[in-house]
């Protein structure tokens, strides 16, 4: 079985910059750092799914980096990936336990789509089998995205939950980081070199 582990990355997650913190260079660390987490998971292949041009930069050499516009249906986006399995992963969770994603993976074999929700609405990732289920438009800033996904789906039990994490979505989010939590290191370091007390 192939599966895909792909990062998400859209224009408006610059907009969770710390004041002081250049939008672009945020947008680049967060997404490299959640980039690192998926690239190390086993018997993953990572993929970068971008709006942004010029971030091949972040990935490892061979990597598929897909290029969609801003407002691309995640619907869409999920037809142009090739694998038994995929996961999408917003690139504002630079910090996401690779656990998690895990999770999502092992939740299809009872769910055509498993959700892990964000807090305070939307959902940090999502994974299916592909092709993704004809039923299903899923949109992961949705206030709750399971939910939108229930009403859609013909039967009760076509969709599963994993337990939540944050994403990066406003200045304040970034107060959500644990210095002592592993990983995040490029956005760790970009918000050190501001003074923003790391």
């Amino acid at each position: 079985m192939t599966r895909i582990a792909a990062v998400l990355v859209r224009r408006h997650m610059a907009q969770a910059a710390p004041s002081g913190v250049d939008p672009g260079k945020f947008l680049e660390a967060v997404a490299e750092d959640t980039y690192e987490m998926v690239a190390g998971l086993e018997l993953v292949t990572p993929v970068l799914i971008t709006s942004v041009p010029a971030l091949d930069d972040i990935v490892w050499p061979g990597t598929e980096v897909i290029v969609i516009d801003d407002d691309e249906p995640l619907k869409n986006v999920l037809g142009r990936l090739r694998a038994d399995q995929a996961a999408v992963i917003n690139a504002d969770a630079p910090d996401l336990p690779p656990l998690l994603v895990g999770k999502l993976f092992r939740e299809l074999g009872r769910a055509e789509i498993t959700i892990c929700p964000a807090e305070n609405g939307g959902a940090v990732a999502m994974a299916c089998a592909l092709p993704a289920p004809a039923w299903a438009d899923p949109d992961l800033d949705a206030p709750d995205v399971a939910a939108a996904l229930r009403a859609q789906a013909p039967g009760p039990r076509r969709v599963a939950t994993t337990p939540g994490w944050h994403r990066l979505r406003s200045r304040e989010d970034v107060e959500r980081l644990d210095p002592g939590l592993e990983g995040w290191d490029n956005t760790r370091a970009l918000i050190s070199i501001r003074g923003q007390g790391w």
